[in-house]
C-alpha cells in the first residue's frame, strides 16, 4: 500500500483537533508518580496533546491505516489544579510522506499551560501489530 499517496488527498496542514479534560486527583503528578504535587502531571499533558492530534485525523485516514506516536516535544509552562478545565489543540503543521507533524498547545482558564510539537507516523494497522508481536 502506497501510504504517502493516500495521505496527500486526505491530510493537509491546518487541520485541527482538540481534547478537553477536567483535572481530577487521578491526573496529578502525585497520583501518576511523576512528582509529588497535586497538579496536572506532565505525562497527562502529553497524553492530552496526543489525543488532540488523533482527533485532528479522525475520519481522514483510509481504512486499515492508523497513526502512532513517534516524538513529543513539550514545554510544560504552568501548573493546572484539580478542577481546572484543560484544553489541548493540535494543528497539522507538516505532512512529510507518512510523518505528520503537529503544533500543540494546552490552555486552562488562566492561560497557556504547555506548548510544543507531536510527530505521528501513519502505518498499516495489521502490519504494525504483527511487527509488535514479533
Amino acid at each position: 500500500m502506497a501510504i504517502p499517496s493516500l495521505l496527500s488527498d486526505t491530510i493537509h496542514p491546518g487541520m485541527t483537533g482538540t481534547s478537553t479534560v477536567t483535572v481530577t486527583a487521578a491526573d496529578t503528578a502525585e497520583a501518576i508518580g511523576s512528582g509529588d504535587v497535586p497538579v496536572l502531571a506532565t505525562p497527562r499533558v502529553v497524553a492530552l496533546c496526543e489525543a488532540a492530534s488523533i482527533v485532528a485525523l479522525a475520519s481522514t485516514l483510509p481504512a486499515g491505516l492508523t497513526s502512532v506516536g513517534r516524538r513529543v516535544q513539550i514545554d510544560h509552562l504552568s501548573p493546572s489544579t484539580v478542577g481546572s478545565e484543560v484544553v489541548a489543540e493540535a494543528t497539522v503543521e507538516k505532512v512529510e510522506g507518512r510523518r505528520l507533524i503537529f503544533t500543540v498547545s494546552v490552555n486552562d482558564g488562566r492561560g497557556l499551560v504547555a506548548a510544543g510539537r507531536v510527530t505521528r507516523v501513519v502505518v498499516d494497522r495489521e502490519e504494525f501489530l504483527a511487527h509488535a508481536e514479533g
